[in-house]
């Protein structure tokens, strides 16, 4: 998880200045962490603790109202009522990682994912691009090869993953949408040669550049075995303690920290 957590941090200064290239100082200065991590430390903290996951967004959404959230979700979460509200955005994959690294079966996996991300996008492209970036997480952590999970996303989805980066960024634009995102950082990471290459690769294509990073980070953390070490340490440094140590936490149940200075 803490792969999405680093895509966030990462691409958060590019999401309204894209800049199309893999060349850029990795940790700009001015950096943040946003609503991507926000609700991806909320999940993880509901699956660590058994805190209803619409509970504890709003909770969350209270201790860092100015992260960064879509209207829609800012109406949601200032609100009693927890009916969600059909969206079709990216806000749900961008906040699923942890549901690939907690559980052990691909079906629990993919059952536990729409149980979190209908909460607020029941839309069924909202549905499907959260199960599709946890199930790309777990097929990473089972060892399967980039065009086995290619192959699975592509049949089980129906995303079309079969253009390069290089195809996409010339005329990639902002979007917000599940099937204008999940797709491309699925695609980022496929073309990636490691983690940091991964999110250098995410950030080039631009769009809503924070979340789609945040969803390539973390299905790049499964596959390339963790995050750098001076990736987490920098991470760290920016988060405060609350999310700090909810990540940690996280980390050493589920993540296999000790493989994470690759």
């Amino acid at each position: 998880m803490i792969g999405a957590i680093a895509g966030d941090i990462i691409g958060s200064v590019y999401e309204w200045d894209n800049i199309k290239t893999k060349e850029f100082v990795l940790f700009s200065e001015g950096c943040f962490f946003t609503d991507d991590t926000v609700l991806t430390v909320a999940l993880a903290d509901t699956i660590m603790t058994g805190t209803p996951y619409a509970e504890n967004m709003k909770r969350f959404y209270h201790w860092y109202p100015q992260a960064g959230y879509g209207g829609r979700f800012h109406q949601w979460a200032q609100t009693t009522n927890s009916k969600p509200y059909h969206s079709w955005g990216n806000g749900a994959a961008m906040r699923i990682s942890p549901t690939g690294y907690a559980y052990d079966d691909l079906e629990t996996v993919l059952e536990k994912a729409r149980e979190f991300t209908e909460i607020t996008h029941n839309h069924p492209e909202g549905i499907k691009g959260g199960q599709a970036t946890a199930a790309a997480i777990f097929l990473a952590r089972q060892g399967k090869t980039k065009d086995e999970i290619k192959k699975f996303v592509e049949q089980f989805f129906g995303y079309d993953l079969s253009r390069h980066v290089d195809e996409i960024r010339p005329y990639y634009t902002f979007d917000v949408s599940s099937q204008g995102t999940v797709p491309q950082a699925i695609r980022a990471f496929y073309d990636s040669t490691d983690f940091e290459d991964a999110i250098r690769t995410a950030v080039s294509l631009g769009g809503d550049c924070d979340t789609l990073t945040c969803i390539t980070g973390g299905i790049a953390q499964a596959f390339y075995g963790g995050v750098p070490g001076h990736i987490q340490a920098r991470v760290y440094e920016i988060l405060d303690d609350r999310l700090g140590e909810i990540t940690q936490r996280f980390m050493k149940r589920y993540c296999n920290a000790g493989k994470s200075g690759q």
